[in-house]
């Protein structure tokens, strides 16, 4: 079996989760957080909109984790994404977390909003 080790470039990986935080890039994050190729910051959650809609020309889909399980974003939220051209992918933070290193080793513009499980 031949091993291709993966490149992430300058953008910085999702490493770890635990009960409520992440570890992006080798550094904690506590709660929610918005996570792109330029970086990783805290997020407020499904009230703050604000970060989500300023992606737009940015990214084409946002990984949304919705904690531990799977569960459906607010339909405002869904429906403002994608009048600005973003594509929305609700999932479990987990999933989303790795889809989203899949995806950024890929080259792929995307983001992931994740709320943090536990």
């Amino acid at each position: 079996m031949r091993l291709t080790e993966i490149s992430f470039g300058q953008a910085r990986p999702i490493d770890g989760y635990g009960p409520g935080f992440f570890r992006i890039g080798g550094e904690v994050l506590h709660g929610a957080v918005l996570v792109t190729a330029g970086g990783a910051r805290i997020w407020g959650g499904f009230d703050e909109t604000a970060p989500l809609l300023a992606l737009e020309g940015e990214v084409d889909v946002l990984l949304l984790g919705t904690g531990a399980s799977i569960a459906h974003p607010p339909a405002d939220l869904r429906a403002a994404l994608e009048a600005r051209g973003i594509g929305v992918e609700p999932m479990a933070s987990p999933a989303a977390a790795r889809t989203y290193n899949v995806l950024l080793s890929e080259g792929r513009r995307i983001a992931a909003a994740l709320l943090p499980v536990g």
